[in-house]
């Protein structure tokens, strides 16, 4: 059998790159009561509630929970108070990072350094927003974090959120990469999933929020990445192109 050799890593980025949960549940709780809505998320519900990808829908799915003797006549209220309720906490968040809210897990910008030095690829695959992206990465890498990247695939171009695989599909298309020549980088089930959708063999790092969830399949589950490295990762990719259990 021809052996795929690992050619790109594709990193999911909240829960993954960073610890942002606490942060964006932070920024939830901020716009809420901005708009003074009767709502507070504790870290029980947002755990619960990160079974659903994307901000916008997380506060539909909690709103129609909440509010579903409400009906909306013109058919865009909802929307439109979901949409004013995620700008701003999307521009709460970016405050929040700014001022050094948010750090990047362990080990994951060793690893990149160590990929880029090796000649590996490097993408994000996510359904966050640009800004979000954008405010973590500048951070943390600085203005010239794009590129760092040769794909950056978001929410402004993946519609359908996770577990869909669209946004690796996405990746794989515009890398011009089988997905047999990659790694994902996950945190949660619905990453997992995608990713692995996608035909893509995926190391998972939980949080505290997502440490429950669904990881089989997964190539590897790993606590976070200070001790990964290069060599382990390929060995981990040939194992899953021979077929070998993690």
């Amino acid at each position: 059998m021809t052996k795929t050799a690992m050619l790109a890593l594709v990193f999911d980025v909240d829960g993954t790159l960073a610890d942002t949960e606490r942060t964006h549940l932070a920024a939830f709780n901020h716009a809420f009561a901005e708009e003074g809505l009767p709502w507070h998320w504790d870290e029980a519900l947002y755990t619960e509630l990160l079974q659903i990808s994307g901000g916008k829908e997380r506060i539909l799915h909690y709103w129609r929970r909440m509010r579903a003797d409400v009906v909306d006549v013109t058919g865009t209220g909802v929307r439109e108070t979901v949409q004013r309720l995620h700008d701003i906490k999307t521009a709460a968040y970016e405050a929040m990072v700014q001022d050094g809210a948010v750090h990047m897990r362990p080990g994951v910008l060793h690893l990149m350094d160590e990929a880029r030095r090796r000649g590996i690829g490097l993408a994000i695959a996510t359904t966050t927003s640009p800004v979000n992206i954008a405010a973590l990465l500048r951070r943390a890498i600085g203005p010239d974090w794009r590129l760092q990247f040769s794909v950056v695939a978001d929410a402004s171009a993946a519609s359908v959120k996770k577990p869909h695989p669209q946004v690796y599909l996405q990746v794989l298309d515009k890398m011009k990469l089988p997905a047999a020549a990659c790694l994902a980088f996950e945190d949660s089930g619905n990453g997992l999933r995608a990713a692995t959708a996608a035909g893509i063999a995926t190391v998972v790092t939980p949080t505290a929020f997502t440490q429950d969830h669904d990881f089989s399949g997964a190539l590897r589950v790993v606590a976070d990445l200070s001790r990964v490295r290069v060599a382990m990762l390929r060995e981990w990719h040939t194992a899953a192109s021979a077929g070998v259990a993690a």
